[in-house]
């Protein structure tokens, strides 16, 4: 499967009206507090066109507080991005308890990150991936937004939805991959806090061949990437910077700039791609 299109933001059809739940129309109107905002203008990542595309304000289902941002790809089953804010971490209890997004497979069910029971089985995961999809497949239930970046236990409890996963080597997951969350969070805090740091994290999905885990249903991506942005208090951008790896052993690289990511980024998307809006 490719992306088709000009990346822009984009009203995508067939989603849920905004007061039904979190699969939302529209970003910035519902979760904005998640992008950055250089000069007090919102930029979130693009979003690339198309009803497989799908944009979700995360929260748990007994929350009424959004955690983080999701553009979710219902046709290989893992999310495209997710954008956060980092303000620190704070220790937590990890409970690896899986949920998913009822709304992607049942538009009129809610509220999200519930357990797949809560849809039935004739429609539960026709537009993302199961647990099972993971189970024995060989790969790791990899986080977009890490527990390790969170400030609360909501959140961090918030991250475990399948929606902010994708199949990662278990060897990249908990090697390469986890130390750069662990020195990102020590960079962001010597660097940025108490000043605003912006995260985005996502993946490419593989395209030549499309590859798959065991169940034949969740793409397995060619690279995990990662891009920051720090502002100061009056919304003037500081410094920003990334890290792009493809999904095996090998070690990844580093950026200076956000730019020089997302130069890299629309190479391997089919089309022009700004994680920050080319402004920061």
């Amino acid at each position: 499967m490719k992306l088709v299109g000009q990346a822009v933001l984009v009203i995508l059809v067939n989603s849920v009206a905004v007061g039904l739940g979190e699969v939302v129309t529209n970003f910035s109107q519902t979760c904005s507090l998640f992008f950055s905002n250089p000069n007090g203008v919102v930029t979130p990542p693009d979003v690339f066109p198309g009803p497989q595309y799908r944009q979700i304000c995360q929260k748990q289902a007994n929350q009424n507080v959004y955690e983080f941002a999701t553009l979710y790809d219902s046709v290989n089953r893992i999310p495209v991005f997710s954008a956060y804010e980092y303000v620190g971490h704070k220790p937590c209890t990890r409970k690896d308890v899986w949920y998913f997004e009822p709304q992607l497979d049942d538009q009129n069910k809610g509220p999200s990150m519930a357990p797949e029971s809560t849809v039935s089985k004739a429609m539960r995961g026709n537009n993302q991936s199961l647990g099972s999809d993971y189970e024995k497949s060989g790969y790791d239930r990899g986080h977009l937004y890490p527990v390790f970046h969170t400030n609360s236990q909501s959140c961090a409890d918030s991250t475990f939805t399948l929606t902010n996963a994708a199949p990662q080597q278990p060897s990249f997951n908990r090697g390469e991959w986890k130390k750069m969350e662990n020195d990102l969070v020590k960079f962001l805090n010597e660097n940025c806090l108490p000043n605003q740091a912006y995260v985005v994290t996502g993946v490419v999905p593989s395209t030549s061949p499309p590859v798959f885990v065991p169940s034949g249903r969740v793409n397995v991506p060619t690279h995990f990437w990662n891009a920051y942005c720090c502002l100061d208090n009056n919304l003037r951008p500081m410094f920003s910077g990334g890290y792009l790896s493809t999904n095996d052993k090998q070690k990844g690289q580093s950026f200076n700039t956000a730019s020089a990511l997302e130069q890299v980024l629309s190479n391997l998307y089919p089309s022009p791609f700004h994680v920050f809006g080319g402004k920061c």
